[in-house]
């Protein structure tokens, strides 16, 4: 069993439709995001992804995010992001809040904190970082442009200092939203850190391997569950540089070996499934936050889908879908399912768990009825 690696809060305040949002997901390998479209299950994603950039080097507030994301353009509040994270037997908590004073057209940082255990590592108001005392580090105090956050910038020098560690978890978690018609099996280059729509799937498959070559195996495994008919998955060069994707089947007719980007639109979603548990098992544990993961599935495929990634997270890392598709949904218990309720445009996000709501009768039919929401 590896290291747990959780996302114990997430708080976001006056980001699109999320104000004063509470994700309340401590505890839970995997969770479950269900509510109408619009009620902002998209949006948690995106919120997400904006720490996930920073920790990639996007330190440009207005890169980030912009005057239009506030919550009906109300302004005189900051735009907030909190997120505690166990990760490694000590809670690492990230804060950071964004103001546009009047005059301004973008953001800029108004504060920004990083503490492990409660113990700060460095704090943050407008320009003025305050590098707390770690280790054999001192104490020190410099400025930096107030539109550039500082987590990508603050350097210590110990390699398994906190700001390294935590930044790169945070940098491998993953964020997806898959297009499957727009993902191709070329690579010029490896990477860990696929982007959410999976479009350098090929890269990614390069650098897994390279990085933990064992992980073919569980790839392969999980791949000849559910296309049996599967020999191997080769990536040879094609290039001096560049490889491609090239997927074996064989069968007692024989064998023939398919160009990756031949393969259906919900091949290529096992693939990414594939991927993402071999990456869990091999340089995680980490956070996988995937937006419909069901897309593109026939009603068969949901259900064993979505249980190997719940199975997939079970002893690290954490898994977090959202769905409409009741198969999907019949996989997670009334103690991991979170409803996402939004009246109206004009209202914010309200997050309920299914235990508050005292749900009784089957989800998915009161999904389909509308009378979860009524």
């Amino acid at each position: 069993m590896y290291h747990v690696a959780v996302i114990r809060r997430l708080y976001v305040n006056n980001y699109r439709c999320l104000q004063n949002f509470d994700l309340p997901v401590a505890g839970m390998p995997s969770a479950l995001l269900i509510g109408k479209n619009g009620a902002g299950k998209t949006t948690v994603g995106s919120a997400l992804e904006i720490l996930q950039k920073i920790a990639r080097g996007t330190n440009r507030v207005g890169e980030l995010v912009k005057p239009k994301d506030f919550t009906r353009g109300i302004t005189d509040v900051p735009m907030r992001f909190e997120v505690e994270v166990e990760l490694k037997k000590e809670i690492y908590g990230y804060a950071l809040a964004l103001e546009l004073p009047e005059k301004f057209k973008e953001l800029r940082v108004l504060e920004e904190k990083l503490t492990v255990d409660g113990k700060a590592v460095y704090t943050r108001e407008i320009a003025q970082v305050h590098l707390a005392k770690w280790d054999q580090e001192k104490t020190a105090e410099f400025v930096i442009d107030w539109h550039l956050v500082a987590l990508p910038i603050i350097q210590l020098a110990p390699p398994n200092d906190p700001i390294s560690v935590f930044k790169q978890w945070l940098a491998q978690m993953l964020i997806l939203r898959p297009i499957p018609s727009l993902i191709h099996g070329e690579s010029d280059e490896g990477t860990l850190q696929p982007n959410r729509t999976v479009t350098d799937l090929g890269a990614w498959f390069t650098g897994l391997l390279a990085s933990a070559p064992y992980a073919y195996a569980a790839v392969d495994e999980y791949l000849k569950q559910v296309m049996p008919d599967l020999k191997d998955i080769r990536n040879p060069l094609i290039g001096a540089e560049s490889r491609s994707m090239v997927i074996q089947f064989a069968n007692e007719q024989g064998s023939f070996a398919n160009p990756f980007d031949d393969l259906s639109d919900g091949e290529k979603c096992f693939v990414i499934c594939a991927l993402v548990l071999a990456a869990n098992s091999s340089y995680g544990p980490l956070v996988c936050f995937w937006d419909e993961p069901d897309n593109y599935l026939s009603l068969n495929e949901v259900g064993q889908f979505v249980v190997a990634l719940r199975r997939g997270f079970q002893s690290g890392g954490q898994f977090i879908a959202t769905s409409h598709n009741p198969e999907a949904i019949r996989r997670f218990s009334e103690e991991n399912t979170l409803a996402l309720f939004r009246n109206s445009h004009l209202e914010p996000t309200v997050v309920r768990s299914l235990k508050e709501l005292q749900v009784n009768g089957d989800l998915a039919d009161l999904l389909a009825t509308g009378d979860l929401w009524s």
